[in-house]
């Protein structure tokens, strides 16, 4: 895909780690960051804050015109490592199953994913920047040096977010949890605009059995040699 955007000629780095519900890219993304010294961009937090916005103003996620017109407005703030909406913080709000599940669904929105395309793609600044998301390698910043796509098992995914919500002190079904993942994956991969896929030249990385830490280290050794590529090119 040609990259329009006025940004595209703003050479700051961008890896891209890209990925299923649970994989472990957002651990891993804003890990990578914070080694590297670059901004963090949770491209999902987005898409979760526009799913609340629209259940706060009882809009249905399935019109599209009125969620995308709420993404468009979006009053979302990212500080020190907090999600506000507008004045609230929202920071573990968003992360609830129903919010996840309505994020699913407005994604698939062509208006909606049209709405946030350039407010992602300004998160590209100097020094740097890790994105991560479903779509970053592919359609937010398809000229990034680096990609990555990190995918597990729906089983070995389910099982994570098991124990999150129960140590967070929610109850939870690892048998729901093992089909909502499932469900989440086949919508993400059908969708019609920006379905969920590696980018062709994207590092693969199974984390079923991989620990957090070595996949942050698989990450910077990839960027690291894109990286060096790149010099030798020029």
């Amino acid at each position: 895909m040609k990259n329009d955007s006025p940004l595209a000629a703003h050479r700051s780095p961008v890896i891209t780690i890209d990925g299923p519900s649970a994989s472990g890219k957002g651990t891993v993304a804003e890990r990578v960051a914070r080694v590297l010294g670059f901004h963090f961009l949770d491209s999902g937090a987005l898409y979760r804050l526009t799913a609340l916005s629209a259940m706060k103003a009882g809009a249905s996620l399935d019109d599209e015109a009125a969620v995308a017109a709420l993404a468009a407005a979006l009053p979302a703030r990212f500080r020190d490592g907090r999600v506000w909406l507008a004045d609230e913080d929202v920071t573990d709000a968003i992360r609830a199953e129903a919010v996840g599940e309505g994020a699913s669904k407005v994604a698939a929105l062509p208006a909606v994913r049209a709405a946030l395309l350039e407010r992602q793609r300004a998160y590209r600044q100097a020094p740097g920047l890790v994105a991560d998301g479903r779509d970053m390698g592919t359609v937010i910043f398809p000229d990034a040096p680096a990609k990555v796509f990190l995918t597990a098992s729906a089983e070995a995914r389910a099982e994570r977010r098991y124990k999150q919500l129960i140590e967070k002190g929610n109850s939870a079904s690892l048998a729901d949890l093992v089909a909502d993942m499932q469900a989440r994956d086949a919508r993400d991969t059908a969708r019609a605009v920006a379905p969920l896929k590696p980018a062709p030249d994207a590092l693969l990385l199974d984390t079923t059995h991989m620990g957090i830490e070595t996949a942050v280290q698989a990450v910077l050794a990839h960027y690291a040699s894109c990286e060096g590529r790149a010099q030798q090119g020029n």
